[in-house]
């Protein structure tokens, strides 16, 4: 137990439908011992039954609140318990490949890195599109003389076959919360993780602040992951759906990004704003206009269903939802994790 280089950190992303699938495969595909702690944001009672019973089986720590969790808060609950050299910060929903984890920390022992990102993919079939293999994500000076962000993925969209041989090992500059691995060193110098970016950007503004510091950020082309999203949702995952990809929350990590990092005002920003909602109305809404319009794929009648119909009444279901949770949860210490003593196992797995 105490050779145990990594700890595994799994948290909610948006959904909880997805819990099954993803625990299994990071038992089943990891190929060195680890430990893991399971961030359970009130999940409903038939995922907060199976993840007891997986905790009991396969000896893991369950940190359980009875309330939803920002993805930031749930990571720094979670980080709280560490206590090895690496920790891999998970979300949820992701499906890994075997030799994922090892190639993550070697990676990290062989260059020295502070964080390290695989080989990322996106939706069913997994191990398919890639969503990103490394990327930027640093400030920099027009030539108006305005202080602005570039971001961007690289290779996203791309089918892994075709240019899996043609990746390696990279220096980079961008990794994502679905999957990173992290020297735990590292939060001597950053503190937890900014708890202002409520629901987005979060990795920018790490993996920047990372590199501020010295620090450096690794694509790692041997390991392979994939995030499955929604839709489909299970009923009990709309609550949580909703309030995670809230306007309200997005608006306000972007406005927290923008003044902490003394941005510009510009059309990336602008972009977003006028993209408020995208996900909702992708995941949850279309379904709706497809029922509704029995599936005829008809441009006018859809957008009449969609915005002149659900939209406008969802949008006041999901201020409502924000309100009543920033009521209860973000104006005290009330967000403070609960962690039940029966819940909290031994924290290594049974390899």
């Amino acid at each position: 137990m105490d050779n145990i280089q990594v700890t595994i950190v799994v948290s909610p992303r948006e959904r909880f439908s997805y819990t099954s699938e993803s625990l299994e495969s990071i038992y089943q595909y990891s190929d060195i011992p680890f430990k893991l702690i399971y961030v359970d944001g009130n999940s409903p009672s038939h995922i907060k039954k199976y993840l007891e019973n997986q905790a009991q089986e396969k000896g893991f720590k369950i940190i359980r609140t009875e309330h939803y969790l920002t993805p930031t808060r749930a990571r720094n609950i979670g980080l709280e318990a560490v206590d090895t050299k690496y920790v891999v910060f998970a979300d949820n929903d992701i499906v890994v490949s075997l030799g994922w984890l090892s190639a993550l920390v070697d990676c990290a022992e062989e260059t020295g890195a502070t964080v390290v990102g695989p080989l990322m993919c996106q939706e069913l079939p997994i191990h398919d599109k890639v969503h990103f293999a490394g990327g930027e994500a640093h400030i920099f000076t027009d030539i108006k003389g305005r202080t602005r962000l570039r971001e961007k993925m690289y290779k996203q969209g791309h089918q892994v076959h075709k240019i899996k041989s043609k990746l390696s090992r990279t220096i980079t500059e961008l990794c994502e919360f679905h999957c990173m691995l992290v020297r735990t060193e590292i939060f001597k110098q950053t503190g937890f993780f900014d708890e202002g970016f409520m629901n987005t950007k979060e990795h920018l503004d790490f993996c920047m602040r990372v590199r501020q510091l010295g620090g450096t950020v690794y694509f790692e082309a041997d390991s392979l992951v994939t995030y499955v999203s929604g839709p489909p949702l299970d009923w009990t995952d709309w609550h949580y759906y909703m309030l995670r990809w809230s306007d309200e929350w997005e608006l306000k990590s972007l406005n927290h990004l923008r003044q902490k990092w003394n941005l510009e005002e510009d059309i990336y920003f602008k972009h977003k704003y006028k993209a408020l909602g995208w996900r909702r109305r992708k995941t949850i809404l279309q379904p709706m206009v497809d029922t509704v319009t029995l599936g005829i794929k008809n441009r006018l009648l859809n957008k009449i269903v969609m915005y002149g119909l659900l939209a406008p009444i969802e949008k006041l279901v999901n201020r409502y939802l924000t309100t009543q949770y920033a009521q209860r949860w973000l104006s005290s210490s009330n967000n403070s994790a609960t962690i039940l003593s029966e819940q909290v196992l031994e924290t290594t797995s049974v390899r």
